[in-house]
């Protein structure tokens, strides 16, 4: 219950909510088939850099679980 309270609690970051709102609207354009090239660009910077920096943070914790002394 914990667990799910604190991901819960990590989605409300400012990062998640301009990444989920994008996503909505991207989802919208789609299906109204309004997508220009510049949106797309600047969606596919956000989304890269949220799971890049998403990526790079699981990775740094598994390294540190896992150092050799």
């Amino acid at each position: 219950m914990e667990n799910i309270i604190k991901r819960l609690s990590n989605l409300l970051s400012v990062k998640s909510l301009v990444t989920l709102a994008l996503t909505c609207v991207f989802a919208y354009m789609a299906c109204t088939n309004q997508i220009s090239q510049d949106f797309m660009t600047i969606y596919a910077v956000i989304i890269a850099f949220y799971f890049g920096t998403q990526s790079q943070r699981t990775q740094d914790l598994m390294d540190s679980g896992t150092k050799e002394e």
